[in-house]
């Protein structure tokens, strides 16, 4: 679901990509409308690095992106599997065991790519 970022998400956002002055995706030419993507696919240079970037967020913050998430206003489509399986981990061990199943449930059920 296309959104326009809030300031709490390009907040967030910027905490997890503090290198992101643009945010216009290089690929296609469109606004960023969710945070994850991005963060996954043009920042993030490995696994191990959006898993340290994705750790930097307060549990207020990881809990505001899994409601998003939820509600499907944060697309997961486009995110490397390595990279949700991280964010699964930690919704898992910081918010609730039931709360990464239901994003694991939201992953597979796919939906549209918005990087």
């Amino acid at each position: 679901m296309a959104r326009e970022l809030n300031e709490k998400d390009l907040v967030i956002l910027k905490k997890l990509a503090p290198e992101c002055d643009d945010l216009t995706c290089g690929g296609s030419g469109h606004r960023f409308h969710a945070i994850l993507p991005p963060v996954s696919n043009h920042f993030a240079e490995s696994a191990e690095d959006f898993i340290g970037r994705i750790n930097r967020l307060s549990d207020e913050e990881l809990t505001y992106i899994t409601e998003k998430i939820l509600t499907g206003e944060e697309g997961l489509g486009c995110v490397e599997v390595e990279d949700a399986e991280a964010l699964v981990k930690l919704i898992h061990d910081r918010i609730s065991p039931e709360m990464a199943n239901k994003v694991i449930a939201a992953y597979e059920s796919g939906g549209e790519c918005d990087r």
